[in-house]
């Protein structure tokens, strides 16, 4: 109690002490807009208290390139670069909301990003690329250590239990404040109302979008999740499932042999959809078989290898997915055509080939459902998995499942969305994407859902980037034009860079469309694709 008191002292203290520095900076200089940046009022933000903000300018600022996600260098950015912490009584929580403000041209508009894996945001990264887009662009941290892969340093408590309070606001809490206060200080520091939110975000980054569309339908007028972490709880666990079939199945086939497999895939469903690319568009059609190749010579690092009918065992259960004792499907599998190198990756350790799994699904099984670091997930059986599967939904379904079909709020409040996933993207799995978007059809009515939900599924593409086929080139261009213009997308514009860097083009039509081939254009512009319901 007393620490919570001298938190509010403390903050009233730091909000005095500025207020008095502000007005001694108004008197010297008139501020370029409302407030100076320096200046800023700290927001009001229910269920929290405001620990410090500052303002700082900062000039010529430069953000490296990051490929794949964040591919442009950015150089000269002016902006108010401020700092907001604020603390949730009873979490002894430390929060970080940080937003870049454009210090000459703003075009009005507030802009959220998302984070990835377990990163709340992308730090600076995120905030500098929408900051060139002239936006006011904010991030969060979610009280925690943005790092990627690893949740060590936050998930459990001392007492070894799952520290629920972080793990709410990396699910959905601190999603909303970001947004209160986001806004808040852009309108105060501008001084004039934001004329249109907009949620930006991939992986994490797109669940944490579903995430406000379902529980804060007031935040955004806009939202672009792509790629969406949502249902947690079912696809984290099931990313583990190629680990564990290895494991149960006593092989673990080198990533040559995999690669083979993929590339049968292809070579025997890349012309089912009428182009002959290295991309299988039709994948529903794909029926490849892995069998197929057992008795087959591959070579891999200058040794022939004969595909074993284990290792065809073992890739025919992993494009399955895992299933219940007696066959029931608990989640998708691979799509044909997508790479395994993360979910199955394998290495060899001591001269023998041991299992790498994905250390985001990996974590979450040892920190948030054994609560121990140092649970060997290498020994899970299948009835293992099963019974995580299971703790995993009924555990954290509601903290952070994502999946409630029910977006009439949303709808109501006039917000728009769109949700763009590759079909081969071998992270979250596609499918889990495409069954929500058909419950949502089911909840609120196909064309209820058309009127301000899209989907679009982009063949080839991999997670968040391009892999063999190309990804859109400006979601958010196409939301803004939606939600401003009332301009609906139909398509989304793709493209990457092909052979000989040659720019490869597609328009990526809304689900349950497919960009059918006309047979006589160059295969490789968009122009000789149309929207149609079927490839056939």
């Amino acid at each position: 109690m007393a620490e919570h008191a001298w938190s509010r002292i403390a903050a009233h203290l730091i909000t005095a002490f500025t207020g008095l520095l502000c007005y001694a900076s108004d008197l010297a200089a008139a501020a370029p807009f409302s407030s100076s940046c320096s200046c800023i009022p700290a927001p009001t933000v229910p269920g929290a208290q405001i620990l410090s903000i500052i303002g700082t300018e900062a000039y010529n600022v430069t953000s490296s390139a990051v490929p794949p996600f964040f591919p442009d260098l950015i150089t000269g950015l002016d902006v108010c670069n401020v700092t907001v912490y604020l603390t949730h009584p009873g979490l002894n929580d430390r929060v970080l909301v940080q937003l870049f403000l454009p210090l000459t041209i703003w075009n009005g508009r507030f802009q959220a990003t998302g984070g990835g894996g377990w990163a709340t945001s992308f730090s600076e990264i995120a905030l500098a690329r929408a900051a060139a887009d002239q936006y006011a662009a904010a991030r969060t941290d979610g009280g925690h250590v943005d790092d990627f892969p690893d949740p060590s340093s936050w998930a459990l408590l001392p007492n070894g239990s799952v520290n629920q309070g972080l793990l709410t606001n990396f699910a959905s809490r601190s999603l909303h404040d970001m947004a209160v206060v986001g806004k808040a200080v852009t309108e105060s520091y501008y001084g004039k109302k934001v004329a249109y939110s907009y949620w930006n975000g991939c992986s994490t980054g797109g669940r944490q979008g579903l995430m406000e569309a379902q529980r804060y339908p007031d935040d955004f007028d806009g939202i672009v999740a792509a790629a969406p972490a949502i249902n947690w709880p079912s696809f984290l666990v099931a990313d583990q499932w190629p680990q564990v079939v290895m494991g149960e199945e006593g092989q673990f086939p080198s990533q040559c042999e995999f690669q083979a497999f993929q590339n049968a895939n292809v070579v025997e469903c890349d012309a089912l959809d009428g182009v002959v690319d290295g991309v299988i568009g039709d994948v529903g059609g794909c029926k490849s078989d892995p069998y197929e190749l057992v008795g087959s010579s591959v070579l891999c690092d200058g040794v022939n290898t004969t595909i074993s009918k284990t290792a065809a065992g073992i890739v025919r259960k992993i494009l399955d997915g895992p299933t219940t004792a007696n066959g029931t499907r608990l989640w998708w599998g691979l799509k044909p055509g997508t790479d395994f190198s993360i979910l199955a990756n394998t290495t060899t350790v001591n001269g023998s080939r041991v299992g790498v799994p994905f250390p985001v699904s990996d974590s979450w099984i040892r920190y948030f459902l054994e609560e121990n670091p140092n649970y060997n997930t290498s020994l899970i059986t299948y009835s293992k998995f099963r019974q995580l599967f299971a703790q995993s939904n009924v555990e954290y379904n509601d903290v952070i499942g994502t999946n409630d079909a029910n977006l009439s709020r949303f709808r109501a409040a006039g917000g728009k969305m769109i949700t763009w996933h590759g079909l081969a993207d071998n992270l979250i799995l596609p499918d889990g994407t495409i069954n929500y978007y058909q419950q949502v059809e089911e909840a609120i009515g196909k064309n209820r859902t058309s009127d301000f939900y899209r989907l679009f599924l982009a063949p080839g593409a991999g997670h968040c980037v391009s892999s063999a086929g190309p990804v859109p080139t400006d979601p958010l261009g196409a939301l803004v034009a939606w939600v401003e213009n009332g301009t609906v997308p139909e398509t989304l514009p793709a493209e990457m860079v092909g052979p000989g860097n040659a720019t490869l083009t597609r328009n990526i039509c809304r689900y349950p469309l497919v960009s059918r081939y006309d047979g006589e254009g160059d295969p490789d512009s968009a122009s000789s694709y149309t929207c149609a319901t079927s490839f056939g």
